[in-house]
């Protein structure tokens, strides 16, 4: 695989402050990269997932900038793009949950299908300008196979996407692949299977569960209400998954890759495996709920992850068993913390788990 010279090399990541995004921030610094992230500003803070890094007292902060934008603004993107000069951009900023697109389907195309738009356009601009290369990473999605028409999923597997937010994705999937073949740029889908961690936001199907089994645990609840349990996901780890975004960009040519363990479990099954590992029965505190069920559901996804594992040389490191107990784990210190401070009186935020 061929790799580039990374000390001195310059990041932007839209979606810094996400799941994803702080995992890629805490890569590309260790591979010495000056990263800057896109922020949306908002009256609260919400850069909870990267404080960490500014709370190292190793790290005196040169080579983590950041920066107000939004993927629905193009001048705040070019602006962006003047101020970071970057060799490398990761596109992981979006309205990402999909059954809040049901609700918010024109926010989710603003900023998921036209957002890459207007960020594409943006590079495009910068390198006319510059004469210099802007390698871009794409973020498509698992999401974009829907109701699929062959199993396993591969590169070459028609969409059939079944929500605003899957729709969405395909468009800026092929737009990026669009330029590449139009303009000639280094520009690289990575069509990721789930990925989740201890950062998973709280209302995914896979965070919800493990923060509800740390709160049964700890008797701040007794319940968790699921929709579909029955659907079936391939589940990685968000932290090994960002390597591949990173290697994707490190390639003489850009290509399509799709992101995947090539297993696949039921949410049910997943839920039995958090339970378990705290040593709670699943059958006293999970309960079906209509409310949490899509639309248009997606019922298998299961990817083939062969040309990633040939072209780049990578497999993913943390089983689906693994992953549940970390962030069981993870949960259950939160749930600990939660519970000492309602024990001392402190007003705690309510834990909804809303939006499966």
């Amino acid at each position: 695989m061929s790799m580039t010279t990374h000390q001195g090399r310059r990041a932007l990541i839209t979606g810094i402050t996400g799941q994803d995004g702080s995992y890629l921030a805490e890569l590309l610094l260790s591979k010495g990269y000056e990263v800057h992230g896109v922020i949306r500003r908002s009256s609260s803070f919400n850069t909870s997932r990267i404080d960490h890094i500014y709370q190292d007292p190793h790290n005196n902060k040169p080579n983590l900038k950041l920066h107000y934008g939004d993927l629905c603004d193009a001048n705040s993107l070019s602006h962006v793009m003047e101020a970071a000069h970057p060799h490398e951009i990761y596109n992981l900023g979006a309205q990402s949950h999909v059954r809040v697109s049901f609700d918010m389907p024109i926010y989710t195309a603003e900023t998921v299908a036209m957002g890459t738009y207007k960020l594409l356009e943006a590079i495009r601009e910068q390198q006319d300008k510059t004469g210099e290369e802007i390698r871009f990473y794409q973020a498509s999605s698992s999401e974009m196979y829907g109701k699929v028409v062959e199993t396993p999923q591969s590169e070459t597997t028609p969409f059939y996407p079944r929500s605003p937010y899957a729709v969405a994705k395909v468009a800026a999937h092929w737009i990026t692949v669009n330029y590449r073949e139009s303009y000639g740029m280094h520009a690289s889908c990575g069509i990721l299977f789930n990925h989740e961690s201890p950062r998973r936001g709280e209302t995914f199907v896979t965070r919800k569960i493990t923060r509800a089994v740390g709160r049964i645990k700890m008797g701040l609840q007794d319940k968790v209400f699921l929709g579909n349990l029955d659907s079936k996901r391939d589940w990685g780890y968000a932290g090994d998954y960002v390597e591949m975004m990173w290697r994707m960009l490190q390639q003489e040519e850009p290509d399509d890759y799709v992101v995947a363990t090539n297993r696949t479990i039921s949410v049910r099954e997943f839920a039995e495996m958090a339970f378990k590992h705290a040593g709670l029965s699943f059958d006293d505190h999970v309960e079906f709920d209509p409310r949490y069920l899509r639309p248009a559901e997606v019922e298998l996804l299961l990817g083939d992850p062969a040309k990633a594992k040939e072209k780049l040389d990578w497999v993913p490191t943390t089983t689906v068993e693994e992953l549940a107990a970390m962030m069981v784990d993870y949960d259950l210190e939160l749930a600990s913390r939660e519970k000492t401070l309602k024990d001392a009186g402190h007003a705690m935020p309510e834990f909804s788990g809303h939006d499966q």
